[in-house]
């Protein structure tokens, strides 16, 4: 993998995490659909999130994402996002290190 399509898909994975956030959000704005919404969406979420991102990171953002989607009042914050912001800037990215260009 170059490292043009690393970025490519480092930003592509960023986008899906915002509009999950923005699915996660919905739930929140509708009346009474929203309790039973965040039922299904809340493991939903935790799957998700634990495909996107492997290892300790995915299992504890997982966790993170279905206490965030269960907890009333919580559905407003950006899991997703905010896990991405971790992985790839606060812990900042190994991979990306070690891609070598062969363009």
């Amino acid at each position: 993998m170059t490292t043009e399509n690393y970025k490519r898909e480092k930003y592509k994975k960023l986008a899906l995490g915002i509009v999950l956030d923005a699915i996660g959000m919905i739930t929140f704005t509708l009346p009474f659909v929203g309790e039973f919404g965040d039922v299904i969406w809340a493991p939903l979420s935790a799957i998700i999130m634990t495909k996107m991102y492997k290892g300790k990171t995915g299992k504890i953002a997982g966790l993170a994402s279905l206490l965030e989607e269960l907890a009333p009042g919580l559905d407003i914050v950006p899991t997703f996002t905010l896990t991405w912001v971790y992985y790839y800037i606060v812990k900042g990215d190994k991979k990306e290190e070690e891609i070598i260009d062969i363009s």
